[in-house]
């Protein structure tokens, strides 16, 4: 259900300073138990128990300050409830309503999404394709003495391949380890995130002909590879992702003014337990 985003996380917001053994918190007055801290520090793992305290701590301090001002408002809250069934509480409907009220993003603008769009084109570029034919010679276990003789079984057969290219797909259905044996090795077209990010990060620097064969090792073993042709990224019209950019850009603009009110009401709270750096840009309501 809905979540109070914790927004000081970002680094130039909200930051928690607690001392090595964990202080009494509290807001306005109104304690924030150790068992409550405690509780909600399995929802912020981290490398040190401090840390996760610290984290927890300081959630439940933004929290306790939206609850009290959407108190102080009358928000009344008006809980949803997911596909799942799933309901909000009244404590979340609340915040959520207060932030609805007193919080306004800009919507971005015709110039802002196009200079985005502009400024991170590699990120609205379709992925390469690769058509590929490997030979797989497989590790039977992890002993060193296994990967070894694999490795000699796959170098004995790279010299052949780069001798006489022209064996590969006999080769594949004589030795290879994997299924595309049976069709002489191939793979088909094959974009990112299909294969292990080792043969995947690999792939753009092999040189492209049947007449290349080189090996990759991965996880799984040593894989004697023919990259057969090369279909570069296409660049998708901004008319395509003008609204995937909007949404992000808004989504943006409004956890900075989440952080921003946020910073202004623990500017005029009286919190214990946490120190807080604090916005004195007044906020028109």
């Amino acid at each position: 259900m809905t979540t109070v985003h914790d927004t000081s996380t970002s680094g130039c917001s909200v930051k928690p300073q607690i001392a090595i053994k964990p202080r009494a918190v509290s807001v306005n007055g109104v304690a924030i138990s150790r068992e409550a801290i405690a509780r909600e520090t399995q929802n912020h793992p981290a490398s040190k128990p401090i840390e996760a305290w610290q984290a927890a701590a300081r959630a439940l301090v933004v929290r306790e300050l939206l609850l009290q001002e959407a108190r102080r408002l009358a928000v009344t809250p008006q809980p949803l409830q997911d596909e799942e069934g799933r309901r909000e509480t009244d404590e979340e409907a609340q915040i959520r309503g207060l932030l609805e009220q007193v919080v306004a993003a800009p919507l971005a603008e015709e110039a802002e999404l196009r200079r985005f769009y502009e400024n991170n084109r590699t990120s609205f570029t379709s992925p390469d394709l690769f058509a590929v034919s490997h030979i797989l010679i497989g590790l039977r276990d992890a002993l060193p003495e296994s990967q070894a003789l694999a490795r000699q079984k796959a170098e004995s057969l790279l010299v052949d391949l780069q001798a006489n290219p022209g064996l590969f797909a006999g080769l594949a259905e004589a030795h290879s380890d994997c299924p595309s044996r049976t069709v002489g090795g191939q793979l088909g077209q094959i974009a990112t995130g299909q294969t292990v990010p080792e043969f995947e990060a690999a792939l753009p620097d092999l040189p492209v002909g049947a007449g290349h064969v080189t090996m990759i090792e991965t996880r799984y073993g040593f894989h004697l590879v023919t990259v057969h042709q090369r279909i570069s990224g296409t660049l998708l019209p901004f008319e395509h992702v003008r609204a995937r950019i909007a949404s992000f850009l808004e989504a943006r603009a409004r956890m900075m003014a989440e952080r921003h009110y946020i910073q202004h009401l623990a500017g005029k709270a009286r919190i214990e337990g946490v120190a807080f750096e604090t916005s004195a840009t007044p906020l028109v309501q």
